[in-house]
Order: structure tokens, then sequence, then C-alpha cells
């Protein structure tokens, strides 16, 4: 990234002023992003958790398959699911508050009696599946905060902070060179004048 610059004080100010700002955010930037990356991770583990265990619940189911083609899926149905958000490293992240589940009315006397068992499982299962929805989605919202922010540390750190020095370090340069040959040319000119001193 070519910054631009003027050769004077005031454009060696600004961007004095400019990298001191990059300078006291990078540490900053980098402690979110280490951050979001331990948080990604969680999420990520928690995830794969709540798969294995709708995994682990439908394998315990199949002993039972013939059973549940007696099984009305309409009976169960969710109602409501409440989520809420908590601000994890500034990225609004989604929590699963509560599933509210609406039963329908059935025949008790003749349903099959494992029926409210079945009932159960069904809820449990749809909570689990629910719960690692909301963790997958909080993983991608952490993920792509995380690729934002190294982003933006990457830019600072190997673009714009080097940037800044190296354009502050050409004007001190020049500023320097000018007022070395001031120096010279002033010196020059006392030369000069003395000399006509001497010979006048």
């Amino acid at each position: 990234m070519a910054i631009k610059f003027q050769y004077n004080k005031t454009s060696q100010q600004k961007l004095k002023k400019q990298l001191s700002i990059r300078e006291r955010a990078l540490p900053t930037l980098k402690n979110k992003e280490s951050a979001l990356r331990v948080e990604v991770k969680k999420a990520k583990k928690k995830a794969e958790e709540l798969d294995e265990q709708v995994t682990e619940k439908r394998r315990e189911l199949e002993d039972m398959m013939r059973l549940w083609s007696e099984f009305d899926p309409s009976l169960v149905r969710i109602k409501d699911v409440k989520l809420s958000s908590k601000k994890i490293a500034g990225v609004l992240t989604p929590i699963l508050e509560n599933i509210e589940f609406e039963v329908h009315d059935y025949n008790m006397f003749k349903a099959p009696g494992w029926f409210p068992d079945g009932i159960d499982i069904l809820k449990q299962i749809t909570k689990i599946a629910t719960e690692q929805e909301v963790f997958v989605r909080k993983m991608e919202l952490l993920d792509y905060a995380r690729k934002k922010t190294t982003q933006k540390v990457n830019l600072y750190e190997k673009v714009q902070i080097p940037g800044y020095q190296d354009a502050i370090r050409k004007i001190k340069r020049f500023l320097e060179d000018e007022e070395n040959l001031s120096k010279a040319a002033q010196k020059i000119v006392k030369n000069r004048q003395q000399k006509m001193e001497v010979q006048s």
C-alpha cells in the first residue's frame, strides 16, 4: 500500500499520529484474534459433541424402529425457540435459552403405552439438534470475525506500520538534507561576504 505524503513537517506529524494509532491498536487486535480463535475451537468442539449425542440417541432408537412406525410425528411440534445473545470479543453470538413444544392431544387408551416416552425422546433429540445448530452458527460468526481481525492484524503489521515508518524515515531524511543544504548555502554566502570584506 502506497502511503501518500508530502515532504514537510506537517505531513510528518500526521504520519506519526497515524502510526501511533496503529501501534497502540495492534496488541488489542492480536488479543481479540487469539480470544476469537479459542472461542471458535470451543464452539466447534461443543457442536461436535452435540452432533455425537444426536447420533448416539438415534443409534439407541434403532432397536425401536419398528415401534416408531406406529408413532404419529405430528403429535409434537416446536412452538417457539427462545434465543438470546451474548457478546464474545465484541461479536454477538446466539445462545439457546429454551424450546417450547406443543404436544397435541391423543387418545391415551388407544395409543401404545410407550408414546409418552416417545414424545420425551423426540423432545430430547430435537433440543440437542437445535442446540447443535446454534453452536454451528456461533462458530461461523466467531470464525468470520476472527478472519476479519486476522486480516486487520496483517494489514497493520505487514503493510501499514512498515509503510508509515518508511514514509516518516523518507521525510526525515529529506528535511535533514534540506537543512544541511541550507547550512552549506549559508556558509558559502558567509565565506563570500568575508572574502569581499577582506578585499575591500
